[in-house]
């Protein structure tokens, strides 16, 4: 049997990733934490939560301040939003950018996984023009990569809170799950 080319695609970037997390000076997990690093923790790459949709742009983009973790403010640009379902349930996605001079979309949620199965805060998507959109101009939200920001690595990092507006009350097991980390 043939692999799908986006399932391979898939796990070659989680691969590069715990490499990465492993091995790297730059890595956020703190350098003591490392010696032990196996990989990061995954649910299993699922198609139902990879959806090739159409990016509802606002008419009126306006600015949000994001909270982050240490208390600091930052602007977005609150650009379009994804609408879709799961479960049978409709799900709407706000897509920021952090500037608006840029293609670069940021997508931050919070399910009802959030704080169980995966980081309390939240995870994150970024999209990107050049790789995350069809021929037909359609956006690749691709739920099965959802990360982790660093800041769920090590107390070192700030990360921006997930706005309440992207909290889904459905289950989002795609992506990646909490990392155990001592608090």
């Amino acid at each position: 049997m043939k692999a799908d080319p986006w399932m391979t695609e898939l796990e070659a970037e989680r691969a590069d990733k715990d490499a990465f997390f492993g091995g790297q000076s730059q890595s956020p997990i703190p350098p003591g934490d490392r010696l032990g690093f196996v990989g990061l923790d995954y649910f299993p790459p699922d198609p139902d939560f990879r959806f090739e949709i159409e990016l509802r742009e606002h008419a009126e983009k306006q600015a949000e301040r994001m909270a982050y973790t240490k208390g600091e403010l930052q602007e977005f640009t609150r650009w379009g939003e994804f609408r879709f379902e799961i479960g049978g349930e409709e799900c709407v996605l706000q897509a920021y950018k952090a500037d608006a001079r840029e293609g670069q979309l940021f997508v931050p949620v919070r399910d009802a996984t959030s704080g169980q199965e995966t980081y309390a805060a939240g995870r994150y998507l970024d999209l990107r023009p050049d790789t995350d959109r069809t021929p037909e101009g359609k956006w690749v939200l691709d739920l099965n990569r959802a990360y982790n920001p660093w800041c769920a690595y090590s107390e070192a990092y700030t990360c921006p809170y997930v706005p309440p507006e992207n909290w889904l009350s459905v289950p989002v097991r795609a992506g990646e799950k909490k990392f155990p980390r001592a608090e």
